[in-house]
């Protein structure tokens, strides 16, 4: 008799027993809908906190070593059956001892790390623990490549993790947990095949070329105060030409500025190399000196210092004090800006004063006397003075304004026209 019929038939002759198994039935139903209901709701706000927020790798290493750590257990089942003799609910309770502590280690070794930024001993422990499941598990093997197979499935999920822990503490610290001595990139740039920074061939050639340059002239320099022979001279002299030669061939050297500038700014390194010994540099650990008090100015006297305001001033002032030290880049920039004062002033027609200089730009004024007396010489400066000498007869003191001439000035005997 068909299923159908037979259901046709049972429920003919039992039909209380039909409707109580009916609603049981559908009971079961509604029961199912709701529990399966809960379980996608489960698995899909699990899905969102856990997994989604993940990078793929992570998902993968997680997967890789679950089942890495199934094959270790499945080689403890069969080794704690084959030589420990444990059967039934023993065995089924006490087979997978060391893989649920490989994983609390794991659990509490990514803890540690992310609270003090170390795996700690618990990272130890780890591949302790793996290594000693790895042998246990790989010595009930029937053959060389199970042992082996046993051997490599905890390592792997031991790798796997550490790669994973390595990845989350770079995530968190921002860097790595070592930085290795011998690399690839090291070792190439070590023998010279590979470049340091981000420099182009032409530029690293360039460099070379005027470093070449900057090293020859100091040894031609070299020999020359040492009083050596002249064949010796000659040889220092021929490669230094040839030298030089190359560097305006092939690195643009007459033409381009900042390779001027830079061949320079060498040869004064090598040049002084001898100053380094008799530097003082601060030292940082030091406490700041304190200011002397401030002195009252002398009006006349014996002690007194005289300070002409330029080699042909007739005024004198009394200094007391001498300028204030400042550094190098505070000193730059206060005569870049004095040299900007000295400039607007000579498109005026006015050649300041050095106290003038001091004033306005905030210079010393030893500083303000010395830049004075090399920007009157140059050819607008120059030319304004001479205007005022040949007119009226002025001698530059550093005090009076320039004289607006009509006429075309000239400087060292030539004429623009000319």
């Amino acid at each position: 008799m068909p299923p159908i019929d037979q259901i046709t038939a049972f429920a003919s002759d039992q039909p209380v027993l039909t409707v109580i198994i009916g609603v049981f039935a559908l009971v079961l139903l509604v029961v199912a809908y709701f529990v399966l209901r809960a379980a996608q709701r489960l698995a899909v706000r699990f899905y969102h906190r856990h997994i989604a927020p993940r990078p793929a790798e992570d998902i993968l290493t997680i997967v890789a070593a679950s089942i890495a750590t199934g094959v270790s257990a499945q080689g403890m089942w069969r080794f704690s059956g084959d030589v420990l003799g444990f059967d039934g609910p023993l065995r089924l309770l006490l087979f997978a001892f060391i893989e649920v502590a490989v994983i609390t280690s794991a659990v509490r070794a990514r803890r540690n790390m992310r609270e003090n930024f170390s795996a700690g001993i618990d990272g130890v422990a780890v591949w302790a623990l793996t290594g000693l499941t790895a042998v246990l598990s790989s010595m009930d093997a029937r053959s060389v490549a199970e042992a082996v197979f046993r051997l490599a499935a905890p390592l792997v999920a031991a790798w796997l993790w550490e790669r994973g822990m390595a990845i989350e503490r770079h995530r968190i610290t921002g860097r790595s947990r070592i930085n290795w001595r011998i690399t690839p990139e090291r070792a190439l740039v070590r023998v010279g095949l590979a470049e340091v920074s981000d420099r182009t061939a032409s530029e690293v050639d360039a460099h070379r070329r005027l470093t070449r340059v900057a090293l020859a002239a100091k040894r031609a320099r070299a020999l020359r105060a040492s009083g050596a022979s002249d064949r010796k001279m000659r040889v220092a002299l021929t490669k230094l030409d040839r030298a030089m030669d190359r560097a305006v061939e092939h690195s643009g050297l007459a033409v381009d500025s900042a390779r001027q500038e830079a061949l320079l700014s060498q040869i004064g390194a090598l040049y002084n190399t001898s100053a380094l010994i008799d530097l003082t540099p601060p030292v940082p650990w030091a406490p700041e000196p304190e200011a002397p008090p401030a002195r009252p100015a002398v009006a006349a006297g014996p002690t007194a210092l005289r300070s002409p305001l330029d080699d042909d001033d007739e005024e004198f002032h009394v200094l007391d004090v001498p300028p204030p030290i400042v550094d190098t880049a505070r000193r730059a920039a206060q005569i870049r800006a004095a040299r900007e004062y000295w400039d607007k002033q000579i498109e005026r027609k006015f050649v300041p004063r050095a106290d003038d200089i001091a004033h306005e730009t905030g210079v010393s004024l030893a500083t303000a006397r010395e830049c004075r007396a090399l920007w009157k010489l140059e050819p607008k400066a120059y030319a304004l003075l001479e205007a005022a000498f040949r007119e009226h007869g002025i001698v530059d003191t550093g005090t009076f304004p320039a004289i607006e001439t009509e006429h075309v000035l000239t400087v060292n005997g030539s004429s623009p026209g000319r």
